[in-house]
């Protein structure tokens, strides 16, 4: 076909080595990116609680150690003084024999549990405590035990007593210290899970970067299809991504260049056949105006009515002619190309002006309500529109009915209103009336002929201008029907737009 050769794309069109990428390995980038810091920060925050965990551990076990071994050290040394005393008081072998048991299992305590202790000024202290272990043991194991007084072996004892709570006092104040760091370290976990938490964010922004370079190909491509879905089909799609979406854009290109083509074919078609019929139609036409007009001499009663079914025929099939012609070129993207500022109350006046004839017919009256508006667009086939739709309420307006037309300014929207006092259109019609050579119920005695295409043309029209339609009817009393359009690109008088 005549443009369906595939087009080479500009040297200006570079893609980046992410956009080649395939979406699924994109995805899989993207997803090991988001999970790579969240799973580090994880495995981190494992290791910091399992390290906090094992200080908490070990600094229990070491407060109840050491608290342990002080109580047991101080039940130990009340049991050696007793036994100590009363040996020297009763002269009894068997109580010092128990002095000496019990006092080495104080030196056992000491060795088995507070010797192993690192501080270095616990370990003083613990030197001392068996320095007067063993000086007590040396006074009780003199032979000359009439020279031991019990006083004397009670001042030895208070002083075991007093290093005895020195070892207590150090040793709790080495669990408050081990508290102290356990609850620092926990203090720093705490902050370093929370300074984790940054992290967060990061994986956010990774994760919306690889989002928009997911999407942002799939946006051009709505946007082509959105494209090629009001007619445009001149323009080439020539951007490249991922090869998922090149093979979808060679795909649309190979289909928007059979389409152009098959566009062209149509409208040469459609206008080469409209006026091979208009050609033979005049002639025909004219021959049944000169008969109709008696020139060829008078008819009788029964001719009469044979030419006045004939010339209503050839009248309705120029009509048809005509507005394939007018259809083809409201399908032609080319013809709305241009956008220029239009005044919106003038459009609508000439569009009322154009059927004046008409609306004097039957004796309607028009309510025009409509602000000081204007809009860019193509005044044309704005025209067209209005004229369309007028046409529409014209037709099924009864005799002596009123026409109301409003228009106004939305949000930079025109909104306008047309509507008539017909009798309304079923639910099964309204459905239909948009489809091409649809024609709904027409009212009794209308001499306005249609096509079938007025209402196809409206909305084609929008479409392509990017404005929308909808329709209310009521077969009810007040019946009658509404057209409503919103159209883009419209603002008031006096404000600066380009």
């Amino acid at each position: 076909m005549g443009n369906s050769s595939k087009q080479t794309l500009p040297d200006t069109v570079k893609s980046s080595a992410l956009e080649t990428l395939s979406i699924k390995k994109l995805t899989l980038l993207g997803f090991s990116l988001v999970a790579l810091p969240l799973v580090i920060a994880l495995l981190y925050s494992a290791t910091q609680m399992n390290q906090l965990s094992n200080e908490s551990k070990d600094a229990i076990f070491n407060a109840a150690a050491l608290t342990e071994t002080n109580r047991s050290l101080s039940e130990t040394l009340v049991k050696m003084e007793r036994n100590a005393s009363q040996s020297i008081v009763l002269n009894d072998p068997e109580l010092l024999s128990n002095y000496f048991v019990e006092e080495k299992r104080v030196i056992n305590i000491v060795n088995d549990q507070l010797r192993k202790n690192t501080d270095q000024s616990l370990r003083d202290i613990i030197e001392k405590f068996l320095g007067e272990v063993e000086q007590t043991h040396n006074m009780l194991s003199n032979t000359s035990k009439e020279t031991l007084y019990l006083t004397k072996i009670q001042d030895q004892f208070k002083q075991l007593a007093k290093t005895s709570q020195e070892i207590n006092n150090k040793s709790n104040q080495l669990i408050f210290t081990q508290a102290v760091d356990v609850r620092t370290s926990a203090r720093i976990v705490r902050q370093t899970m929370l300074k984790s938490l940054l992290i967060i964010p990061l994986t956010v922004l990774i994760a919306i970067f690889f989002i928009i370079r997911i999407t942002k190909p799939l946006k051009k491509l709505i946007k082509q299809i959105q494209i090629l879905e009001k007619g445009s089909f001149e323009h080439a799609i020539n951007f490249r991504s991922s090869p998922e979406i090149n093979e979808i854009i060679d795909a649309l290109e190979v289909m928007r260049t059979r389409l152009h083509a098959l566009e062209l074919q149509k409208s040469s078609f459609i206008r080469h056949i409209s006026h091979e019929l208009k050609t033979p139609l005049t002639a025909i036409r004219e021959g049944t105006e000169l008969l109709y007009d008696n020139t060829a001499g008078p008819l009788n009663k029964n001719q009469q009515e044979i030419i006045d079914i004939t010339r209503g025929g050839v009248t309705r099939l120029q009509q048809l002619i005509e507005d394939l012609l007018d259809f083809n070129i409201v399908l032609d993207s080319t013809s709305l190309q241009d956008s220029e500022k239009l005044d919106v109350p003038y459009i609508i006046n000439e569009a009322l002006l154009e059927r004046k004839l008409d609306i004097k017919r039957k004796n309607l009256s028009v309510d025009l309500n409509c602000d000081s508006v204007f809009i860019f667009s193509n005044g044309k086939q704005l025209a067209v529109i209005l004229d369309n739709l007028l046409s529409n309420a014209i037709k099924y307006s009864p005799t002596n009915g009123t026409i109301s037309i409003t228009a106004t300014l939305q949000a930079e929207h025109l909104l306008l209103s047309l509507s008539d006092q017909g009798d309304g259109v079923e639910k099964h019609v309204l459905e239909n009336m948009f489809e091409a050579f649809y024609q709904g119920p027409a009212p009794e005695g209308s001499v306005i002929k249609s096509s079938g295409l007025g209402l196809t043309i409206v909305k084609e029209l929008l479409m392509r201008i990017n404005g929308t339609i909808d329709v209310k009817s009521s077969t009810e009393s007040p019946s009658g029907t509404r057209f409503n359009l919103v159209l883009p690109r419209a603002f008031k008088k006096g404000k600066n737009h380009e």
